[in-house]
This record gives structure tokens, C-alpha cells and sequence, in this order.
């Protein structure tokens, strides 16, 4: 019961600064988010994007899960929540920046990268095997490297998988190639407290450019 007072606590924290005296932003967000950003995330608690980005309510249309993962385009009948909410994020909201952001230390590509077997979860591991050519990538490019550096390398090449998979959405495609929406790959280094980007032409990540 602690743990969830604190959330409480913290509700009418939020309620004082944005439902009292000054109500503005939410009083100029009653019929819509104005958002022209979406950012794929992971649910890891470490890792909040409105936190590490210092964001208001309304700035950023957020979709996390494990291992901040896009899956690839698929028309079954099964259910699809991370593709539904690009597709709103896209279609219904119009947003013009797609963001995939990974971070270090994520236990979602730890469990990629120390399993050999899609039955070792009942969910997990068949989510995170989005990222199985990641895995094999760094296998391939970096067999020598320590066991930390080829985590950190799958980490990072995951979100090159995800950003692929994102064209393979005709919605994004278009978009991107007409010049309407901009996708982005953005790793933060928790332990540094540094965020980087990748940059296409080098292939590789970066601190930001001002």
C-alpha cells in the first residue's frame, strides 16, 4: 500500500500545478493532443521519455513496451497495439517525428541475447525475437568483443530493426518519403547519463548536435 500512496502523493502534485490556478494546458488540450511527436520506448521504470526529455503533458505520444521494439508490418487478426498506436500516432494525429529510443541495460535484449529458445517465456521471448537479426549481426561483427560491448552492440542495432520496420508500414513509408514525417534512433546510456542518435551516413550513434 505504500508504494501506490506515493502515487497518490504525487496525483495531487500534478493536480495542484496543472488543475489549479494555472489551467491552461490542459484548458488548450480539451479536443485533441497537439503532439507532433512520436516516441517508441521501453517500459523499463528507468527510462520514462517525458522525464528524460523534460516534457510537458501533450508534447510526445509515447509507446512503450519491452525492449521499445517495432514489429514488423502484419495483416492477421491478432491483436497489434504497438502497430495500431503508430498508426493513430500517424494517421490520426499527424505527428511529423517518429523517435525509437533503446536505452542500456535493457533486460528485454539481455533476454534476446542469453536465450536460444522461443518457449523460454510464455510471451517475452517470442516479442523480443523482433530483434533476432540483431543478434545475429552482432554475432557476426563483433565475435570478439566483451560480453558487455556485444549487449550494448545488440542494444543499439536493435533500434536499426525497428527503424526498418517502421518503412515497412505503407503509412510511414509515404510519409517519410515525401517528407512529412523524419524517423529517428536515439539510444540513452543510463549508467553515463548520456543520450545519443544515430547517424545514417556514419552508421553509428552520436551525442546530439546542437
Amino acid at each position: 500500500m505504500a508504494h501506490t500512496y506515493k502515487l497518490l502523493e504525487g496525483f495531487q502534485r500534478f493536480k495542484n500545478n496543472y488543475f489549479g490556478d494555472d489551467k491552461k494546458l490542459y484548458a488548450s488540450m480539451k479536443e485533441g493532443q497537439p503532439t507532433k511527436i512520436l516516441m517508441v520506448a521501453c517500459c523499463d521504470s528507468r527510462v520514462d521519455p517525458a522525464i528524460l526529455t523534460d516534457c510537458d503533458p501533450g508534447d510526445i505520444f509515447t509507446v512503450r513496451n519491452v525492449a521499445n521494439l517495432v514489429p514488423p508490418c502484419e495483416e492477421d487478426q491478432h491483436y497489434h497495439g504497438t502497430s495500431s498506436a503508430i498508426e493513430f500516432a500517424v494517421k490520426g494525429l499527424g505527428v511529423e517525428s517518429i523517435v525509437v529510443m533503446g536505452h542500456a541495460n535493457c533486460g528485454g535484449i539481455k533476454g534476446l541475447w542469453e536465450s536460444e529458445s522461443l518457449d523460454d517465456s510464455q510471451f517475452i521471448h517470442r516479442w523480443v525475437s523482433i530483434a533476432q537479426e540483431a543478434k545475429e549481426w552482432v554475432k557476426v561483427n563483433h565475435a570478439g568483443d566483451s560480453h558487455a560491448a556485444q549487449l550494448k552492440a545488440c542494444e543499439q542495432r536493435s533500434i536499426l530493426v525497428s527503424l526498418k520496420n517502421l518503412m515497412g508500414f505503407d503509412f510511414v513509408r509515404e510519409r517519410v518519403e515525401k517528407g512529412s514525417v523524419k524517423i529517428h534512433g536515439w539510444y540513452f546510456d543510463l549508467a553515463a547519463g548520456e543520450l545519443f542518435c544515430y547517424n545514417a551516413e556514419k552508421d553509428q550513434f552520436e551525442p546530439p548536435q546542437a
